[in-house]
């Protein structure tokens, strides 16, 4: 069987729940809810959460460390689920990309998100699948930690939603056709 571990990026503790910065979690709590399974929050690293879709096995997992820690959960779980490392997606945010806006790569640098340096820094390799999900780069100078950090705007709240479920739809993607045909089908220049 064909497994597969989806690793949303994000912080663990209520002040950063519905944040910018956790949309990792946000989007494999969606692939959870719609999928009916449930996080196991006693699981080491994180919290964890396994689906058959399709012949496929998925693991789900929330790291239990901050973002920029996330490498050693990534590691165990892909040893401890004997996965790939081209069976690994990371879900994170990027600044870079305008909001809602979905990039689907197979490798590439950690274009400054510490969540990825830490997964490059122990996998020693950059050549593993990624989903950045756009959450625009609206802030004034030197106020990037605070955006990155707040919640959501009124109006990002009204279409946040729809942006999700098609981050979910791009997961489930991955997982059954691979990750070439889902980039050429999910990456998109505007959310």
């Amino acid at each position: 069987m064909n497994s597969f571990l989806i690793t949303g990026l994000g912080n663990i503790g209520d002040e950063y729940t519905g944040t910018r910065h956790n949309i990792g979690f946000d989007v494999v709590d969606a692939c959870a809810s719609k999928w009916g399974i449930k996080f196991d929050n006693n699981r080491r690293y994180g919290a964890v959460a396994e689906h058959s879709l399709k012949g496929r096995k998925i693991v789900l997992l929330k790291p239990s460390t901050y973002v920029n820690l996330s490498g050693k959960p990534v590691r165990y779980w892909l040893q401890e689920a004997n996965i790939p490392i081209f069976h690994l997606l990371a879900v994170l945010d990027d600044l870079a990309l305008p909001f809602g806006a979905l990039r689907m790569k197979t490798f590439g640098s950690d274009g400054g998100h510490n969540g990825l340096k830490s997964i490059q820094e122990i996998l020693q390799s950059t050549n593993y699948p990624r989903l950045r999900f756009g959450i625009e780069n609206n802030f004034p100078k030197g106020g990037q930690v605070q955006y990155v950090l707040g919640k959501w705007t009124e109006e990002e709240q009204k279409t946040l939603p729809q942006h999700i479920a098609k981050a979910v739809e791009a997961i489930e993607s991955f997982c059954l056709i691979g990750a070439e045909r889902t980039m050429n089908m999910y990456n998109t220049r505007k959310g």
